[in-house]
């Protein structure tokens, strides 16, 4: 019997593990030329200079909330070219580019637009 509950114990454990993976994200602070955070900006990521340039094809996008924060999820391990509007404001001229994201981590960037 005992053999039974370590049986269960261990399939417990590896099943619970299984859906508590990390993928690989990117959680990102939109902020104003105050420091303030921005809601309601939108983030779009771009894994092309090319595609950033002409701002078409974007591989994810999502808007901040009203702490200013979006998280965007399921990403590759690759640097990503990021544009963020709001209104009037945007990063234009900041050329912003996040760093190559690490695999399976929480990735953080804050972006300030004018």
């Amino acid at each position: 019997m005992k053999t039974n509950h370590i049986t269960f114990a261990f399939c417990a454990f590896i099943v619970l593990s299984s859906f508590q993976l990390i993928k690989t994200s990117l959680n990102v602070t939109v902020r104003d030329e105050t420091g303030n955070t921005v809601a309601g900006a939108s983030v779009f990521l771009y894994e092309k200079q090319e595609d950033y340039e002409k701002e078409v094809n974007a591989v994810a996008l999502g808007t901040t909330d009203a702490k200013g924060y979006v998280k965007i999820k399921d990403l590759k391990n690759i640097p990503y070219f990021i544009i963020v509007r709001k209104d009037d404001k945007d990063n234009s001229g900041g050329g912003e580019k996040t760093e190559q994201l690490e695999a399976k981590k929480i990735n953080k960037i804050t972006v300030v637009i004018q």
